[in-house]
């Protein structure tokens, strides 16, 4: 079995011993900027919140909130799956395996599926929590499986991609992608690139389309590049992509944030960042934020970079989202920050418990997942 060797989450040793490998012995600042004083300072709502175990914390692959139909699906890393309408439970299993969970949850079409570091997918009933169907891959499950068209497509951090029948559990398809030694994440989360096709973003800087039906590859692009004379200075790991029409947005670790217009087949522009997390992407505009903590706002036609924040440098920043007219990134203290898109000015905050792994809006609503299992769901005022 071929083997992704995984870097520890802390970026900030990363960049230490990136700067060790080199013989200017200038000190570099890892002590996380202070929250600024706000003049006003809007808040969240809270609407929901509930605690699990929580994660490694040098583990940065986490296990993720899912909604669909209204119902709530977290999973805990001891191997807890719970069902939730509102603030009422509706059911909890507790897998037979002794391996715990390591990716999940993804809900849709009925089922709710989460995978192992063994290999083990299972797929749960939605409504009563039973186990529908398990299957063994050949690797590490470590990021959440994807459900298309019948379809559940999970990626083994050892780059095989399979497809099972959602129904059945029977595996239909597998697809080997190019084995990477090193990986700052390990591989990323499948997502849509359109109806009949999803991507998936490796650790060696390229981007694959590939048939959901059929396992067929129809699309290869390299969307960053990233230099350097050890296998660490050139981790080059792609943040799962986000399609905007026939645009595909990419960020990567030690590359660039890259648009790319998949219809002319061809990069629109690409401006260097180092990013490990995910883009938020609207019809107008590109929001990423960098290793070193910085937010940054970016025209998606042209590229043009229309603000930048570094009042959160250091203070190891979550994907950036959406929620309604505010843009929110949490950090490793458990703060919740709104930025005004237009601007880039930090206009209010709230806080969670511990560091703030993923965020997501569902719905206008934001479901946030912390290292410290606290899993809660907010709302604008």
């Amino acid at each position: 079995m071929d083997k992704k060797f995984i870097l520890p989450f802390a970026l900030t040793i990363v960049a230490a011993a990136l700067v060790g490998c080199s013989s200017n012995k200038e000190k570099v600042d890892t002590k996380p900027l202070p929250l600024p004083k706000l003049v006003q300072s809007k808040q969240l709502v809270p609407v929901f919140s509930q605690s699990v175990a929580a994660t490694n914390k040098d583990d940065d692959l986490r296990l993720q909130i899912a909604v669909d139909q209204g119902v709530l699906f977290i999973a805990d890393p001891k191997g807890v799956v719970e069902a939730y309408k509102g603030k009422q439970r509706l059911w909890s299993t507790k897998m037979s395996n002794k391996d715990g969970l390591s990716a999940g949850v993804e809900a849709a079409d009925g089922i709710a599926v989460v995978g192992n570091q063994k290999g083990l997918l299972t797929a749960l009933d939605q409504a009563t929590g039973q186990v529908k169907w398990t299957a063994q891959l050949s690797g590490s499950i470590i990021a959440r499986s994807h459900i298309q068209i019948g379809h559940v497509i999970t990626v083994t951090n050892d780059g095989n991609v399979y497809a099972h029948d959602e129904a059945t559990g029977q595996q239909l398809w597998t697809y080997r992608l190019p084995n990477v030694p090193f990986s700052l994440r390990g591989q990323a989360a499948p997502v849509q690139l359109d109806p009949n096709n999803v991507l998936i973003a490796t650790a060696n800087a390229y981007v694959y389309g590939i048939d959901v039906v059929s396992g067929v590859p129809r699309l290869q692009r390299r969307v960053a590049v990233a230099e350097g004379r050890s296998d660490v200075q050139r981790l080059n790991d792609i943040n799962p992509p986000v399609m905007m029409g026939q645009f595909m947005v990419t960020t990567s670790y030690q590359g660039q944030v890259t648009v790319t217009d998949l219809a002319q087949q061809q990069v629109v522009w690409s401006d260097d960042a180092s990013s490990h997390q995910r883009p938020e992407v609207t019809q107008s505009k590109v929001f990423i934020t960098t290793v070193d903590g910085k937010v940054i706002a970016y025209d998606l036609m042209s590229g043009q970079k229309l603000w930048e924040n570094d009042k959160l440098l250091r203070r190891n920043l979550s994907n950036p989202v959406l929620l309604g007219s505010d843009l929110v990134v949490g950090d490793f203290d458990g703060v919740l920050s709104l930025i005004d898109p237009n601007t880039g000015d930090l206009i209010g905050r709230s806080s969670t418990k511990g560091q703030v792994s993923s965020l997501r809006v569902i719905d206008n609503q934001l479901y946030v997942s912390t290292q410290k299992g606290a899993l809660s769901v907010w709302q604008n005022r």
